[in-house]
């Protein structure tokens, strides 16, 4: 099956639902900076895989893939900050840490799936 546009990639798909957690749990926080250093982050993992998708360009997309995988780490980082800062529970932060973790080795797979000529 060959994927035609990002949004059926399971990498930007699960970056996504990311987001959407990071933001619903950060969203009364009062440490703005922390909050919106978080939030981008998450962003940024999602928006690297559609941007170079998009760029129709194989070693382009490994690129923002690698990026992708950054922001990712960035996140799992800001995640263990919070859970010493106590912003989070212990469980949260685990299953977030989870799928911080799912995200990065589905997008290390794509990364390794894309042929460059």
């Amino acid at each position: 099956m060959t994927i035609t546009k990002f949004e059926d990639l399971v990498a930007w798909q699960k970056g996504q639902d990311l987001s959407v957690e990071v933001y619903k749990v950060f969203r009364n926080s009062k440490d703005f900076s922390f909050k919106d250093q978080i939030c981008r982050a998450s962003v940024s993992i999602s928006n690297n895989i559609a941007e170079g998708f998009d760029r129709f360009n194989p070693k382009e997309f490994r690129r923002f893939l690698f990026i992708a995988i950054a922001s990712c780490a960035e996140v799992k980082s800001m995640l263990y900050l919070a859970l010493r800062l106590e912003y989070i529970s212990k469980d949260l932060n685990e299953k977030l840490i989870l799928i911080c973790t799912e995200i990065s080795k589905i997008i290390r797979g794509l990364i390794n799936s894309i042929k460059i000529k």
